[in-house]
């Protein structure tokens, strides 16, 4: 798979929105329309030939399946790219701002950040947003809704400003938007954003064993453990009653997240980000 040259990936802003990458073994299927526009296409032309030459240099390839697990109370998302040994930590990004404590979304208004599993496919993506760039990272999902949370339009965005959202910094909102697109468009119809409390090693858990979420967070611990030891992200299956952990990923399969539906709470013709309701 990872016998592209490396100069494939160096190509004009034409060729990567066209998706005319050179590795037959990313193109693996046709992606869905993913929407651009003249801010999403100027800030592909500029970071992704300086996003390439790096990835290169540790033996990944831009347009590489990725794999998002962010935490919320160390305020860090890390950004991990596929290669022919596993899956690499390319980035752990800072969280600029993300509302709330740890602990679930519950409903719209409450300024919390959702916490669980979510798949973004190219719909998701917004170049148009009010925060620079963004993406929707799919809450509600079947088990949110199951459990009767509201609220939706929760992103990745810049500007560095949350209201139930994860808030970057516009230029890592950059690198994150243009790794996550490239992706898109030659490797994974959707890639996973794994939402923990915590880094779920077993003294954080202890030390928050009193909280009322620990319950649910027992849930999340699974998928946390099975890619620390193997390196490999879980494929997540969301069911209404929670999440059930199927069959790991295989070099053939990305990792992804599995749905019953593909309601949301987000359209892509709606720009607003945030769960804007009432405090």
């Amino acid at each position: 798979m990872r016998a592209c040259p490396a100069h494939f990936i160096i190509r004009t802003t034409a060729l990567l929105l066209a998706g005319s990458l050179g590795c037959s073994a990313l193109a693996t299927s046709m992606p869905d329309t993913i929407p651009t526009s003249e801010r999403s296409l100027t800030v592909t032309e500029r970071v992704a030939p300086r996003l390439s030459e790096e990835l290169s240099e540790r033996s990944l390839l831009l347009g590489a399946p990725i794999y998002l697990r962010v935490f919320k109370e160390e305020r860090e998302l890390e950004l991990w790219v596929e290669s022919a040994e596993g899956y690499q930590l390319f980035r752990n990004y800072p969280i600029c701002d993300v509302s709330g404590i740890v602990g679930p979304k519950v409903r719209q208004g409450d300024w919390q950040a959702p916490e669980g599993f979510y798949e973004v496919s190219a719909r998701w993506m917004n170049p148009n947003s009010n925060y620079h760039l963004s993406f929707n990272i799919g809450y509600p999902n079947r088990y949110d809704r199951a459990q009767g949370r509201t609220g939706g339009n929760i992103m990745v965005h810049g500007g560095c400003e949350s209201r139930g959202c994860f808030a970057m910094t516009d230029e890592a909102m950059e690198e994150i938007y243009v790794l996550a697109e490239a992706a898109l468009r030659h490797s994974q119809r959707s890639f996973p954003v794994h939402v923990f409390p915590f880094r779920m090693t077993e003294d954080n858990m202890a030390r928050n064993a009193h909280r009322r979420w620990v319950d649910f967070w027992q849930t999340l611990k699974p998928a946390h453990d099975w890619f620390e030891k193997r390196g490999q992200p879980p494929v997540v299956a969301v069911t209404r009653r929670g999440y059930r952990m199927d069959a790991p990923t295989t070099h053939s399969g990305p990792a992804r997240v599995v749905q019953a539906d593909k309601h949301r709470g987000y359209e892509p013709a709606n720009h607003a980000e945030g769960d804007v309701g009432p405090r």
